[in-house]
């Protein structure tokens, strides 16, 4: 609640604006906005029965729904509480129907105070009369009704008890009887026949004339109204205090007890069943929404599965379609796509109806976990629509829930990237335009399109792991555990996976690394006196001694002998060293040639194995419908010629990505790994990246909860105002 600089305003002597004071005026004060907060798509009786469920909840169904159908009768809306609402393009009831049903939205709790803001604007002169009399009728109900009203016709301001004319500046400058406010400022202002409050004939009042005698202007030597008022604002309220002052009631002293209401706010999940249950039928009222978020889905899949179903011969063949990793790549990003857009307007678009509800003193918390519940289930729906059609048109075998998983947890965070968004954001067409500033960079940094590897060098390309720009995108993790799992655990690689994975590694320890470490000891042995290379030395002793070390272990033959470690300086080392290092090198390589070889027999004895069991013909069928080359070539990198990149102190593996190692205990690795390490546990990439995702969905669940990018935006549009004060303040001084 926003506190007043100065004044306080009391209720039977209780300050609205005192925290220990407040909770005595719950469901006492009620306000109808000057905008018909409806929600279109609902009826006019579904309008009323979700609204009273909110505010109600002491009563019974049928006590609830007896209490709807009164007000439907109170203000003659009985004959059409079946009908849409509507909005002003499809205009379904009249707005003077609309305005009595944004009253009695108030009116169903029953509140002892009702603030009206403008209730007869945009209405015919027989809808303001009708809504008038209702509100009229609340005063006999003993009701204080407050309206805010500009130029009121003269049978509307004969209906008020009391008016109070406020001036430019907040300025009071009447309070009292509506007829004695004619007569006194037309004796102000020296009219003639300054005592008649209305016309003798007709009996009108002339409200325009209140508003001619406060604005009347100083007319010039040409007889020509200038810009000047007669009388300032501050100049009427004066006049008013003093010859008025016994008007104006005083502050009530005590407290006096309050009047009984009905209201009464539902627990926290009874309020998300609620903001759920009306959010979902106005969803499915609405059919344009309905038919484009359910077939918009399979619709795009149908899409993208025909195009790039890639018949290169005869027949289709799945191991032969080169299209299949870019179908992958779309799927990830059609379901961001479709997760954002369907979130990007959830709540900007209930803004007005949240402000009006904030008087029940609902929850926010209620509120977004119903948002957050609708977004998950239709995202569910279109993502598994999605996947069935494209999967069935490709014929991707075997992963179909490995594809849903992927791409609804991509949707979910999606969603709430969007709620986010639309929480900050007070305009759909910001909204709008914020979209391709958070999708295009998953295209650019995801790896995909671009590798990372030939990114700017300076800025974003990490030879050992992902560089950081591409951790932050959603679209990397969900593509690498999309594409590990379609490769690794298909029904035919997920034989032979653990054997390849070692073969390789025994592979690049064999040929490749041993081989750059020969290249580094050769290069130790003719620069180790110049000082010119101390530096590229220091770096290769480094390297020596890390991966030597390593590779011994690896090898089963324990850490690296103290002779050898403490010899991998410049002032130890020496010919007989490099000799000794040479041969410890060879006899590493025979050992990783050798484990290379017992994988690949294993290897051979699984597949002859399965041949067996299955038939030639069969193993190979499944090789051709479970395994894709296009993918194979991508997750092995098999066209890259550099299969090691040195740097200074270290000698990073570029050999068939998915089949290495982790080397990192933090969780990072190289795109397409396989699996990833925290501490000393392995974790499947594919759940990793599920974690991860989900992880992140958290973060901005409890961003979304405590609102953090709308205050954030406020906090940065408060400072850009600061500066800019700041700014035209030195340059008038200067």
């Amino acid at each position: 609640v926003t506190v007043p600089d100065t004044g306080e305003v009391t209720v039977n002597g209780y300050n609205l604006y005192s925290r220990e004071e407040r909770d005595n005026l719950k469901g006492v004060i009620g306000f109808v906005p000057q905008d018909d907060l409806l929600f279109e798509e609902l009826t006019v009786w579904q309008n009323l029965y979700y609204n009273a469920r909110m505010c109600l909840d002491n009563l019974s169904e049928e006590q609830l729904k007896e209490a709807v159908e009164r007000m439907l009768d109170d203000f003659d809306l009985a004959e059409i509480k079946d009908l849409k609402v509507g909005n002003y393009l499809n205009k379904v009831i009249s707005g003077g129907q609309r305005k009595r049903l944004n009253i009695a939205l108030e009116l169903i709790r029953e509140p002892t105070i009702l603030f009206v803001d403008e209730p007869t604007s945009g209405l015919s002169s027989a809808d303001a009369e009708a809504v008038m009399n209702m509100l009229k009728e609340q005063t006999y109900r003993g009701r204080l009704v407050i309206v805010s009203i500009h130029q009121p016709g003269s049978d509307i301001y004969k209906m008020f008890n009391s008016i109070v004319v406020i001036d430019k500046g907040g300025y009071m400058i009447f309070y009292g009887n509506p007829t004695e406010a004619v007569v006194w400022f037309k004796t102000r202002a020296n009219h003639a026949n300054a005592i008649e409050d209305q016309c003798v004939s007709c009996g009108n009042v002339d409200t325009d004339q209140l508003l001619q005698i406060i604005e009347s202007k100083v007319v010039n030597e040409e007889g020509k109204p200038t810009h000047i008022r007669k009388v300032t604002p501050a100049e009427w309220a004066e006049a008013f205090r003093e010859e008025a002052a016994m008007v104006i009631p005083e502050k009530r002293a005590e407290k006096d007890e309050m009047p009984e209401n009905n209201y009464s706010v539902p627990g926290l999940f009874k309020q998300s069943r609620i903001f759920f249950m009306r959010d979902l039928l106005s969803k499915v009222a609405d059919r344009q929404y309905i038919l484009v978020s359910l077939l918009g889905a399979p619709l795009l899949a149908l899409l993208l599965a025909y195009f790039t179903k890639d018949r290169s011969g005869e027949e289709y063949n799945f191991s032969l379609n080169e299209n299949l990793p870019a179908y992958m790549f779309m799927c990830v990003i059609t379901a961001f796509f479709l997760g954002l857009i369907i979130s990007a307007e959830e709540i900007v678009k209930d803004r007005k109806i949240l402000k009006r509800e904030s008087f029940l003193n609902l929850s926010w918390f209620s509120y977004i976990n119903s948002k957050v519940f609708m977004m998950f289930l239709i995202s569910a729906i279109q993502t598994l629509s999605f996947i069935l059609i494209g999967n069935l048109i490709l014929e991707i075998r075997d992963v179909t829930a490995v594809y849903w998983i992927v791409l609804f947890t991509t949707a979910c965070l999606a969603n709430l990237i969007g709620l986010n968004i639309s929480a900050a954001m007070n305009s759909v067409v910001t909204i709008y335009i914020l979209i391709p500033f958070i999708l295009i960079p998953q295209l650019l940094f995801s790896g995909v399109l671009v590798k990372f590897d030939k990114l700017h060098k300076n800025e974003l390309s990490n030879y050992e792991y992902v560089p950081v720009i591409g951790d932050l995108m959603p679209a990397r993790w969900s593509f690498e555990a999309l594409a590990v799992e379609q490769f690794r655990n298909n029904r035919y690689e997920k034989n032979f996976f653990r054997y390849d994975a070692e073969i390789s590694q025994n592979n690049w320890y064999a040929s490749f690394l041993t081989d750059a470490l020969r290249r580094d000891l050769h290069e130790c042995r003719i620069y180790n006196d110049s000082i010119q290379y101390s530096d590229i030395m220091e770096g290769n002793f480094k390297k020596l001694g890390l991966n030597i070390n390593k590779l011994s272990q690896l090898a089963g033959f324990g850490p690296l002998p103290d002779e050898m470690a403490s010899s991998m300086s410049s002032e130890k080392f020496n010919p007989s060293v490099a000799d000794m290092v040479e041969s410890f090198l060879d006899s590493l390589q025979k050992k990783f040639h050798y484990m290379r070889r017992i994988n690949m027999a294993i290897k051979d004895s699984v597949t002859l194995s399965l041949v067996d069991r299955m038939g030639k013909e069969e193993f190979m069928a499944m090789k051709e419908d479970y395994t894709n080359r296009k993918l194979r070539e991508i997750l092995l990198d098999e066209f890259t010629i550099n299969k090691t990149i040195e740097t200074r102190d270290k000698i990073i593996q570029r050999y068939e990505p998915v089949y290495m190692k982790p080397v990192s205990r933090n969780g990072r690795a190289q795109f397409y790994a396989s699996s990833k390490q925290v501490g000393n546990v392995i974790i499947n990439t594919f759940w990793f990246n599920i974690c991860v995702l989900w992880l992140v969905t958290l973060m901005f669940y409890l961003a979304l909860n405590f609102d953090l990018l709308r205050k954030a935006v406020n906090i940065g549009f408060r400072l850009n105002l600061l500066r800019r004060f700041i700014k035209k303040r030195a340059a008038r001084d200067s």
